[in-house]
């Protein structure tokens, strides 16, 4: 079809948003693709529902390549299925809830586990309907505390969610394999370079889990690969352990004077002072030989609130979204959790705790946590705090520290979490090597559900031998308008954005530049030409508008091909202009047509 400028519901700006603050969020309301309605919703404007519906079509051609079947499913929900699943406590503040007049709770669905499920039980009973995969283009919400970056992180978002069913864990896995094979197609035909890295379940549950990162600076996700081909989100990332050490004669734990020394390096400063080591036993102190112990508050689904103390080395910093990923099998339910570093408020409600001389339940004469008469506080370890290492932490009391404390004769721990900072140069945990670290926008991520939400909600069928089996999922998601700012994060440059011809509202922009009525002429039969040939064309036709802005404007929209027709018309030639690398041929007119859908068909 003809996209006439002069008709098209379209405005361009000039200036970028004030609340804008990457690229993609910028240049798409600056093109009028999108248009903010509210914190994190956006409208979709004409040329952006064309890109829009350009991912969904090749999301869909992919699925139906693997077999799976489209359905659509509403929005809104009965709070009945998630309370089943314990979902409807488990995602806490990120739930948008609601009731009808009648009083009776909904939700706006974040994700449809439950519903896909349902209506599966609902249809099928028997293990010849299996293997199914299902899918769906749908409208998602989820309650952002602070919605960001455009379409990046936005409180409603469109999101490809399949769900696969087998009778057996074999079938699992292929299904699973095959969802993976899509979405590598997907993120191919799309023009984004995504590199699959292994995930935490995280509230979902299930076994193996994959991320699908588009690598950028602006990433929200950080991730780590080996030049040997190891990659993981650092929440997956697993520390390489080392091996106990035997403390048989280590000399026993001795508490000492430090003090003003609440801060490790004021500690290490002291401790070189107060009890220097020998270079034959390892030199100066350093930060890597202090035990750091860090309170941090944990609000539960429920609104809880509860403190947990993570033991680990001073040199290392705790990494928030790394301890929230690991946590949930040391806590008392299950569902998305706050986690922050504790506050005053929460420290006094903890007289015990001494801040800045605070160390695990030792086994010395001084109060300790968790000790007879006390509160006793969940205490976590890193991996790097194995039997026998020596530490020197706090002593729990003001201006005091403990020397040679060893781990597993001194103290012991509840639990050992991953919880650090990963650091580039890290070992691999395969042993491919050293690891380095990169961002990156999660563009979909895959699950291995396992039986977790059929066996919730009693979805069984009857194999073989006749005996009823719960069947086992995966879950598949692919953030569509995501894809969308990931695109133009990927595909802009200093005068707008510069789309792939997969996914561009149009092939070809054609510019009447000039004020003859020669030209808009030739421009409207090039421009009907071209649409007679199967191509989509953006016909500036505007009278009124300087060539400047015609430019301006076509090269802000960001269409593969520009075609204008100005003051080259009086020599039979216009001018057609590659927009993603700038170059500029000059084409005979009744050449003009072929040439541009030549370049459409090679490109």
């Amino acid at each position: 079809m003809v996209l006439r400028m002069s008709q098209l519901f379209l405005r361009t700006l000039r200036e970028d948003p004030v609340d804008a603050e990457v690229a993609s969020h910028k240049l798409l309301v600056r093109a009028g693709y999108i248009r903010r309605a509210a914190p994190g919703i956006y409208t979709w404007l004409p040329l952006g529902l064309s890109v829009l519906r350009k991912v969904e079509q090749v999301i869909r051609e992919e699925m139906a390549a693997i077999g799976a079947q489209e359905v659509h499913f509403p929005a809104l929900l009965p709070r009945e299925p998630y309370e089943a699943t314990n979902r409807w406590t488990e995602y806490g503040e990120g739930l948008f809830r609601l009731q009808d007049r009648k009083g009776a709770d909904y939700l706006l669905a974040p994700t449809h586990e439950e519903m896909f499920t349902l209506l599966v039980k609902d249809l099928y009973s028997s293990y010849k309907d299996l293997p199914l995969s299902l899918y769906q283009i749908q409208n998602k919400y989820r309650d952002e505390a602070r919605p960001r970056a455009g379409l990046l992180r936005g409180r409603e978002f469109i999101m490809k969610d399949s769900y696969s069913f087998d009778v057996d864990d074999a079938g699992l896995d292929a299904s699973y394999a095959a969802h993976r094979s899509a979405y590598l197609k997907i993120f191919e035909r799309l023009g984004l370079d995504v590199v699959p890295v292994a995930a935490t379940a995280g509230a979902m549950g299930g076994s193996r889990s994959e991320e699908f990162l588009f690598p950028t600076e602006i990433g929200e996700d950080t991730f780590v690969r080996s030049a040997a081909g190891y990659a993981a989100n650092v929440e997956a990332v697993t520390t390489v352990v080392p091996a106990d050490i035997d403390f048989t004669g280590a000399p026993a734990a001795e508490v000492l004077d430090t003090p003003d020394t609440p801060t490790i390096e004021t500690l290490v400063n002291a401790s070189n002072q107060i009890a220097p080591r020998a270079e034959a036993d390892g030199g100066p102190w350093t930060a890597a030989d202090t035990l750091k112990n860090v309170v941090l508050a944990v609000t539960l689904p429920t609104g809880e609130r509860q403190l947990v103390v993570i033991g680990l080395p001073g040199d290392r910093g705790v990494d928030l979204k790394r301890v929230e990923a690991n946590i949930g099998s040391f806590l008392p339910m299950a569902g998305e959790i706050g986690l922050e570093q504790a506050g005053e408020e929460d420290l006094k409600k903890q007289p015990l705790i001494v801040k800045g001389y605070l160390g695990p339940g030792l086994s010395l004469d001084a109060p300790l946590l968790g000790s007879e008469g006390t509160t006793k506080l969940l205490y976590l370890v890193d991996p790097r705090v194995v039997s026998g290492t020596s530490w020197i932490t706090g002593a729990n009391e003001a201006g005091k520290h403990v020397f040679g404390l060893v781990a597993g004769r001194d103290f012991t721990w509840d639990g050992v979490i991953e919880c650090t900072e990963v650091r580039a140069g890290d070992p691999a945990p395969d042993g491919s090597g050293p690891l380095e670290t990169a961002r990156g926008i999660e563009m979909g991520h895959i699950f291995q559900l396992g039986r977790k939400y059929a066996a919730a909600l009693d979805l069984k069928v009857l194999d073989q031998n006749g005996k009823q089996v719960t069947v086992t999922m995966g879950s598949y998601g692919v953030g569509v308008t995501r894809a969308v700012a990931a695109l133009a994060e990927a595909n802009h440059d200093a005068k707008g954005l510069t789309w792939p011809r997969a996914v561009a509202p149009a092939d070809v922009h054609v510019v009447a530049v000039g004020k003859g009525e020669d030209i808009f002429a030739a421009a409207e039969q090039l421009s009907v030409g071209l649409e007679a040939a199967g191509l989509d064309v953006i016909y500036d036709d505007r009278f009124k508008v300087s060539p400047g802005v015609k430019f301006g404007d076509a090269e802000l929209l960001g269409v593969p091909t520009i075609l204008a027709v100005g003051r080259g018309l009086v020599d039979g030639v216009v001018e057609i202009k590659d927009r993603r690398t700038g170059e500029a041929e000059n084409v005979a007119v009744d050449k003009a047509v072929d040439y541009v859908v030549n370049a459409v068909r090679n490109s």
